[in-house]
Parts: structure tokens; sequence; C-alpha cells
């Protein structure tokens, strides 16, 4: 990491922070957009309009992507958090 006393040091550590934060809600919004999609299709071809047909499938399977995904998702935030205290002394200094 670098110094974060310049300003290149500043957005090097907000792009790796987007970058962080980019990758821990990927899974979760692309669930939710592709169940949502495949819901709204089913809507649309069967002409059923019920808001608790897309929300339940949209819950179970952002709950299922958490659950699966959510040891990774800790360890790249852990990975994050101990990378920015390390190095700590060396980004002030």
């Amino acid at each position: 990491m670098a110094n974060v006393g310049t300003p290149e040091g500043v957005m090097d550590l907000g792009r790796q922070a987007l970058w962080v934060l980019l990758l821990l809600g990927a899974p979760v919004m692309l669930t939710a957009l592709a169940v949502g999609m495949v819901i709204g299709i089913f809507q649309a071809a069967t002409q059923i309009n019920e808001p608790t047909l897309a929300f339940v499938p949209r819950l179970l399977g952002v709950v299922l992507v958490l659950y699966l995904s959510g040891p990774w998702m800790l360890r790249l935030l852990t990975d994050f958090a101990k990378r920015l205290l390390v190095n700590l002394p060396t980004m002030i200094g």
C-alpha cells in the first residue's frame, strides 16, 4: 500500500476499498438481478401479478448466495482490514 500522505496514496487506498466493496456486493446483487429477471419473465408470460412471487425467491436466492460465499467474503474483508492495519505505520509516516 502506498503512503496515504500523498494524493496518489489516497487514491490508491480508495481504489482498493472500492474494489473490495465491488467484490463483496457483486454476488448478492447479481443473484438478486438474475432471480428477479427470471421471475419477471415468468410473471409476464403467465400474467400473474403477485408481488410476493417476486420477493420470496429473490430473498431465498440472496440468502443462499450469502451462505455459500459468506466465508470468502469474510476472508476478503479481513484480509483487506489486516493489510490496512499492518501497513498503517508506513502509510502515515
